[in-house]
């Protein structure tokens, strides 16, 4: 299982609505032969679920895996036929009339380099296609967005002829985060409890009754995948405890299995009120895959909540709870600017009072992305991060707050600690005031659709929040986030008019998983300034690209990013930043679909992508004044200065998968005393991996005593060339 809460009960498999839950068939591959099942949605509220076929390099995330995907539509009126190779790509949507809510049958067969899809039995499309990665594979099941019930998995090959029996097996009552311990011969019970807890909603409950041995809980870090510990490294962390226990409770780092203790600490003093117990745990062994545990060895029953584990000193950046190899790559990386935004704002209980304050007392609240989000990193968290890494900050706040709260947020951050809300801010460690400056207000705002209304109450709740915070800050700069649809030039207006003066930014997020789209969202940016200076010949509102979206971190993404970095040169002081989506993504553990992370990580490693690379040469190299521009013969050039005109800087981008020779001339340097050369390239797919963590990174050589210059620009490659007097 791959997301998702799946159920299995009197042969029926259950799913709630997740962002592509995944159940995948381990037992054998299937190259040709076919697999069907039945499909009843509860709802035509959703967006798709069906069978996914010749899965492959399957892992968490919306899009980690290999595969063609076959799917009803929750409203019964389509088929969606798309293939996935870590990224999506649709193939075929297929017309049909079924009824979701009633039982219906889909199928496809496989034969070779074709795919044969029906529906109820009726044949309603064939595929064909010779794609190396998707010849044999496992079968499986995926629900996007929808409540959905699958029964009679049906395999059939020259060999097999198998309905899967889909049967519950009982779990202890633990927190989907954690794991069970039990030794020995215990008798043991485990309640989720929803009634007792410290904070907000949940606490675990584990109980011995009985028999020889250990009872407790485990947990394996981020989505189960082990923590990264290290041998004589200090780790500290604190839980709450009550219960009606005498005996000790033990912590510990383990081995994934148990067998192996590295440190324990005991715990005494349990009551039956809540307590706060810190701790602290120094292993004896490094092991990249270590879990840590809880447990009680006496007969008793304890409650357990707001369970913390961090590590201490040179594991930490700048002593914030962010891991440093991390937070140091960013800073490696060149960022200048960072935003703290996304969907994620959108959640109706995403306020920033809920974020301040000490972590282990902060409600948490159902997000977007989860049902159970904790506030342990909020807009507070993400300043200091921006402070500490020497990053321009921006964050989004959520439409819904309200004025009073808006305007003690800023205070919060910008006032003297002479104020009631700089004060609180002084209390909590921070005397110095943020000074933040740019905010956005909410998250791509009526992206559902070109709905008047919509945008009339987006700019209501602007306005709400702007004259809030300006009655305590005028210094804010502010950031419209309503979707941007030059389709829709009366409704653009409208916002446009009524934001006017207060927004100094509009908010636009491309599409760039591609390598060619650069011109595209030039044309774009274009578009978006003729229109505000047709409006207003004297605004000066201009863009902020705040998200360059996709679902990939190939080669050909960071040279889709490129392109649009020469597109924002030549857009000029039209634009405030252009941000690469996303900055950081959980190696093979990608969940919501946006399978775009520029800095990867497991539990023990941090490691840059290809993208990464793009962004640190364009930082390292940047220079303020373009000089030169063109695309011609196959390459995108810019050329930029500063104000000593000592130094010229060349961004070439070749999204081709040759060779492309160019003769360059540069006048006022016919002879140059070196052109330093800085080369990122490699396939369209190529990525960095643990294993291999510099695979792709850029290459430096130096071109002396030359003139005339005929340079061979490599294919997919990105190339700075740095003209030196």
């Amino acid at each position: 299982m791959y997301e998702g809460a799946w159920n299995a009960s009197q042969g029926e498999l259950y799913v709630r609505g997740t962002n592509g839950a995944k159940f995948i068939y381990n037992p054998m591959e299937v190259q040709d032969g076919s697999v069907e099942v039945d499909i009843k949605f509860d709802s035509a509220a959703g967006e798709n679920a069906g069978l996914i076929t010749r899965v492959s390099q399957e892992a968490k995330g919306a899009d980690s895996f290999n595969g063609y995907e076959i799917s009803l539509a929750a409203n019964g009126k389509k088929v969606v036929v798309g293939k996935h190779e870590q990224n999506f790509k649709h193939i075929r949507d297929i017309e049909v009339d079924c009824k979701p809510t009633e039982w219906n049958r889909l199928k496809v067969a496989m034969n070779g380099n074709k795919m044969e899809v029906f529906v109820n039995g009726k044949s309603i499309f064939v595929h064909t296609e010779d794609n190396p990665n998707l010849v044999a594979g496992k079968i499986g099941l995926r629900s996007w967005h929808s409540n959905v019930k699958f029964r009679n998995v049906r395999i059939k090959t020259d060999n097999v002829d198998e309905i899967l029996k889909l049967r519950a097996i009982p779990q202890p009552a633990v927190s989907s985060q954690w794991a069970s311990i039990q030794t020995g011969n215990v008798k043991a019970d485990y309640v989720h409890d929803n009634k007792n807890a410290y904070n907000t909603n949940w606490s675990q409950c584990i109980s011995k009754t009985g028999g020889t041995g250990k009872v407790g809980v485990a947990n394996m870090g981020l989505n189960k995948w082990g923590i990264g510990i290290k041998k004589d490294q200090k780790y500290v962390g604190s839980l709450f405890l009550k219960g009606t226990y005498s005996g000790t409770v033990k912590v510990s780092l383990q081995s994934a299995d148990g067998s192996h203790e590295y440190t324990v600490q005991e715990i005494d003093g349990i009551t039956n009120g809540w307590k706060k117990f810190s701790f602290e745990l120094t292993p004896d062994t490094t092991d990249a895959n270590a879990r840590f545990a809880i447990y009680i060895e006496k007969n008793g029953k304890l409650w357990v909540d707001q369970v913390t584990l961090m590590g201490t000193g040179s594991d930490l950046f700048h002593g914030l709870p962010l891991r440093n190899d991390i937070a140091q790559l960013m800073v490696d990386q060149g960022l200048t600017f960072l935003r703290y935004g996304g969907t994620m704002v959108n959640a109706p209980d995403y306020k920033f009072k809920n974020m301040i304050g000490d972590r282990a007392k902060r409600p948490q609240y159902k997000g977007h992305w989860y049902p159970h989000s904790t506030n342990g990193f909020g807009i507070e968290e993400f300043l200091q991060l921006c402070e500490a890494g020497g990053f321009v900050p921006s964050f989004a706040v959520n439409v819904g707050e309200s004025a009073q709260d808006m305007a003690d947020m800023i205070e919060y951050l910008n006032g003297p600690i002479t104020s009631e809300w700089g004060k609180k801010r002084a209390e909590a460690g921070h005397p110095k005031p943020y000074n933040i400056k740019y905010i956005e207000i909410g998250n791509e705002e009526v992206i559902w659709g070109d709905i008047r209304k919509d945008y009339e109450q987006y700019i209501q709740d602007f306005n709400r929040i702007y004259d809030a915070i300006k009655s305590k800050d005028s210094k804010v700069e502010f950031i419209s986030a309503a979707w941007w649809r030059p389709e829709s030039p009366e409704n653009m207006k409208m916002v446009f008019d009524a934001l006017n003066g207060k927004a100094a930014f509009w908010d636009y997020h491309p599409w760039t998983d591609d390598d060619r789209l650069g011109s595209q969202v030039e044309g774009e940016l274009k578009t978006m300034r003729d229109y505000f200076l047709k409006w207003d010949p004297n605004t000066t509102m201009k863009c902020a690209l705040f998200e360059e979206n996709g679902v990939t971190h190939d080669m050909r993404r960071a040279l889709g990013h490129v392109t649009i970095q020469n597109a924002a040169r030549r857009m000029g002081d039209f634009l405030l930043t252009t941000c690469a989506a996303n900055a950081l993504e959980p190696y093979l553990q990608n969940d919501n679909g946006w399978n775009q992370g520029q800095i990867f990580f497991n539990s023990s490693q941090a490691w840059g992508m290809p993208p990464f690379y793009a962004t640190q040469m364009a930082a390292k190299y940047h220079k303020p004044f373009r000089v030169f521009s063109a695309t011609h013969g196959g390459l995108d050039v810019t050329a930029a200065t500063d104000e000593k005109k000592d130094e010229v800087v060349l961004h070439v981008s070749n999204i081709h998968d040759r060779v492309i020779t160019a003769d360059i001339f540069m006048q006022g340097f016919e002879s140059p005393s070196k052109i330093k050369v800085i080369t990122l390239s490699g396939t369209e797919k190529d990525k960095n991996t643990p294993q291999q963590p510099e695979r792709i990174v850029p290459q430096e050589k130096v071109l002396y005593h030359t003139t005339d210059v005929k340079y061979e620009f490599p294919a997919n490659s990105y190339t700075i060339l740095i003209y030196q007097k």
